[in-house]
């Protein structure tokens, strides 16, 4: 057999287990009205959580950040690709984080990856959940140090030591609830360990002015010195950042290969973000509305008996068991208008297949209570032949 059919027979079996991943094109901007391959729709499986990405004060601001800085930053930010907009969105981050200093990133995966591999070398024990994001599993495995996998939402055990990280996400962006951080702050200042937060879905979204799960739970830098935060997902924007100590930054810039050997983010979109971050301080009523959102949604599921797993952020998980049983119900829904993203292994575990269903402060209440509607009718729909116990 050769390589080419190697791949195809590879391709069948990933099809035939109902695992197969197809991109979905838009030919709108990001929104809650789209038009996928010309159908419209109303979309639930946004990131976008308060409505940002398409908000005329962000795209404005794009534009004249392009206008004034350029479309590329032309190198990396250590050659000479670190422009103003960039210096004052690290400084604008830092404060709103309550830390020192922040370092910005291409991307969330690229922070994560630079950061665990700077931090840890092979002689050094990574703690990590083990329901982290890939690239926080992937950072671990690149820095060479030995990866121990505590279970999800738990607190591993700890001896004193150098050498040690504790990684975890804050909200799990595929079960939508939070991990232990004050537990995992407390065992990692009593072993001499560091800890490390991945907040993309928390940020913009908790805490009263929106700095994330680290305010709403009044943890500072000394309780959990490594903050990660995204910009792609309440931001509306790209690119990430790193928020800690100073000496932590100055020492990621020596370190962190993934920020000293690749081209800086467009200075525009650091303007368009500083944008994003004026809205997300100004207009606390999207994520007051957004979890008026999320109570509606979940009341509206126990009242029908759906399978609603346990979150209290905007990411709603409704469990499906296998894989068959969520593409068929994504299809039902897309069939009535509504576009949620069937999740599947290898992204979540083997049996706990779900529609991942996200909220944003764009959506409407006669929205939420019309797909919970659809919902209903689609669980009850499923051919015998593909229902299953839905509990993992």
């Amino acid at each position: 057999m050769s390589a080419a059919e190697g791949l195809s027979e590879r391709l069948k079996e990933i099809d035939s287990q109902g695992l197969t991943r197809r991109r979905k094109m838009l030919s709108t901007p990001q929104g809650v009205s789209v038009i996928l391959e010309g159908r419209p729709l109303l979309n639930f499986c946004s990131n976008d959580y308060l409505g940002l990405a398409n908000h005329p004060r962000v795209v404005d601001a794009l534009r004249r950040g392009a206008s004034e800085f350029g479309v590329g930053s032309g190198a990396s930010h250590l050659v000479c690709g670190h422009s103003l907009p960039h210096q004052e969105l690290e400084e604008a981050l830092a404060a709103f984080t309550h830390r020192d200093r922040a370092l910005l990133f291409s991307t969330g995966y690229m922070a994560n990856l630079g950061v665990i591999d700077a931090l840890v070398g092979r002689a050094g024990t990574i703690f990590e959940d083990r329901l982290n994001h890939a690239s926080l599993l992937d950072g671990a495995r690149l820095s060479g140090a030995k990866l121990k996998r505590y279970p999800h939402g738990s607190v591993p055990l700890l001896s004193s030591g150098e050498g040690q990280l504790i990684v975890s996400d804050g909200v799990f962006s595929m079960d939508g609830d939070t991990a232990d951080v004050m537990g995992l702050s407390a065992v990692a200042l009593k072993a001499g360990a560091l800890l490390m937060i991945d907040d993309a879905h928390g940020l913009g979204v908790l805490g009263e002015t929106g700095a994330g799960l680290l305010e709403s739970l009044a943890l500072g830098q000394g309780e959990v010195p490594i903050l990660m935060g995204t910009l792609g997902k309440a931001f509306g924007t790209f690119g990430a950042f790193v928020a800690g100590h100073k000496d932590l930054i100055d020492y990621l810039l020596q370190r962190a290969r993934t920020a000293i050997y690749t081209t800086a983010l467009p200075p525009a979109l650091a303007v368009a973000t500083m944008a994003s971050l004026t809205l997300i301080q100004e207009e606390g009523w999207r994520r007051e509305h957004l979890r008026g959102l999320i109570e509606r949604l979940r009341q509206g599921a126990t009242d029908l008996h759906l399978p609603l797993m346990a979150s209290r952020s905007p990411i709603q998980p409704f469990l499906c068991g296998s894989p068959l049983v969520a593409t068929a119900l994504a299809d039902q829904l897309l069939d009535r208008g509504f576009l949620v993203t069937a999740i599947r292994p290898p992204t979540v575990p083997r049996g706990t297949a779900r529609l991942r269903v996200t909220l944003t402060a764009g959506h409407t209440h006669d929205q939420v209570d019309a797909l919970l509607e659809a919902l209903s009718d689609g669980f009850r729909a499923l051919p015998s032949s593909l229902v299953e116990d839905p509990r993992p």
